[in-house]
C-alpha cells in the first residue's frame, strides 16, 4: 500500500498578532476539511500520513517515508509563502501533488501572474499597482484605467481584503481603499478596472491531457446577473453566495470561458489541478481575474459540486488528482 503525506495549515495554527485584519487566517483550512481530504485519499486505497504545516514538515523531512505528498499548505508570511512546502519537498527529492514552487509564487502575486497572462495573450482586466499614496497622482495620470475600479491586496487569497468598499468610483474612494490595503496588509495594492457582469469559476485537473471540468457560475443574493456585485470576504462566509452548475449561460459562452481558463492554466504552468476565476462583461467577453493552484477542497466549495455534476464521488475526484500526479512523475522517471 502506498503512503500519501498530507501537508496543510489549520486555522488554529495561526496566532493572531496585534494589528492583524480579521481575515488574517482566511486561507488556512478547518480541521473538518483536512479530515475530508484525508478520508478521500484513504478511500482510494492509500495510507495517509498527516504531516501538517511547513514547520512540521521540516521536523520530519529526514524520515518522512511517503510515496508522494498531497500539498494543500498555504505557508507562512510573505508573497513566497505558498512555495515553502513545495521547495522543501523538491530539495529532498520527494514527489508531491500540485504545482511547483515557481508557479505557486507567481500565482499568489496577482501582478506577476497578470504580467504573464498579458505576455501570453490571456485576457485580464487592465491594472496598475500602488505601493505608496505619494505616487497615486502620477500613476493615475500615466495609466488608461477607467472608473469604477476594484482595489485588492497584491498577494493574498480567499477574498482577503475585499469588501463592498473595494469597488471604487472616484479618486477619493480609490485613495481611501489603497491606504487601507497598504496599512492593513503591509503590501502594495493591485488596482484593476472593475468588470461589470457575471462571474464564473473553472476547475481543471490534469497535465497531459488536461481536463477542463464543467464551468461553475457564481450567484449572489439570488441572481447570476451580478452587475456590480462581487466576491467579498463577508459574502464568501455567508449564505448569500451560491454556486450553480451546470451554468445558466449559453454553450458558446461556456466554451469561451473554458478556453480562457485553459490558456491561463497553461500560461503559468499549473500542474495536476487548479481553479481559475473569470469575470464576463456585458458583451460576453471573459476576463481572467486570477488562477489558484491551491484551490479549496472543502466540501462546500466547487470540487464537490462538480463531482456530482460529473456523476462521480468527491473521493473519486481526489483520486483522479493523485493519479494525475503519479502519472506525471512516472513519465519523467
Amino acid at each position: 500500500m502506498k503512503t500519501v503525506g498530507l501537508t496543510y495549515d489549520l486555522k488554529t495554527d495561526y496566532v493572531f498578532k496585534k494589528g492583524d485584519p480579521i481575515d488574517a487566517n482566511a486561507e488556512f483550512d478547518n480541521l473538518s476539511t483536512v479530515d475530508v481530504v484525508a478520508n478521500a485519499i484513504e478511500a482510494n486505497g492509500y495510507k495517509v500520513k498527516r504531516i501538517g504545516n511547513a514547520k512540521k514538515l521540516l521536523e520530519q523531512l529526514s524520515d518522512l517515508n511517503v510515496d508522494i505528498v498531497f500539498n494543500i499548505s498555504e505557508g507562512y508570511l510573505g508573497r513566497n509563502r505558498e512555495s515553502q512546502v513545495p521547495i522543501l519537498l523538491e530539495m529532498h527529492g520527494i514527489p508531491f501533488v500540485g504545482s511547483d514552487a515557481l508557479t505557486l509564487g507567481i500565482t499568489l502575486d496577482k501582478i506577476m501572474a497578470k504580467k504573464i497572462f498579458i505576455s501570453d495573450g490571456v485576457t485580464t482586466p487592465k491594472f496598475f499597482e500602488v505601493s505608496s499614496l505619494n505616487n497615486l497622482d502620477s500613476i493615475l495620470n500615466a495609466n488608461h484605467c477607467a472608473f469604477p475600479m476594484i482595489v485588492k491586496p497584491r498577494f493574498e487569497g480567499s477574498s482577503k481584503g475585499l469588501s463592498d468598499d473595494s469597488r471604487v468610483k472616484d479618486k477619493e474612494e480609490l485613495k481611501k481603499q489603497v491606504e487601507l490595503i497598504i496599512d492593513t496588509y503591509k503590501q502594495p495594492a493591485l488596482v484593476e478596472e472593475f468588470i461589470t457582469g457575471q462571474e464564473f469559476t473553472v476547475a481543471i485537473v490534469g497535465n497531459d491531457p488536461i481536463d477542463v471540468l464543467p464551468v461553475v457560475q457564481v450567484e449572489i443574493d439570488g441572481t447570476v446577473e451580478l452587475g456590480d456585485q462581487f466576491y467579498t470576504f463577508a459574502r464568501v462566509h455567508s449564505d448569500r453566495l451560491k454556486y450553480i452548475c451546470p451554468i445558466l449561460s449559453s454553450k458558446e459562452l461556456e466554451t469561451k470561458i473554458k478556453d480562457q481558463a485553459l490558456r491561463a492554466y497553461k500560461s503559468v504552468e499549473c500542474r495536476d489541478f487548479g481553479r481559475v476565476d473569470v469575470r464576463v462583461d456585458k458583451k460576453g467577453k471573459p476576463y481572467i481575474l486570477e488562477i489558484n493552484p491551491l484551490p479549496s477542497l472543502s466540501t462546500e466549495d466547487v470540487f464537490m459540486l462538480i463531482s456530482k455534476v460529473m456523476g462521480i464521488t468527491y473521493e473519486q475526484m481526489i483520486g483522479k488528482i493523485i493519479e494525475t500526479a503519479f502519472k506525471r512523475y512516472s513519465a519523467t522517471a
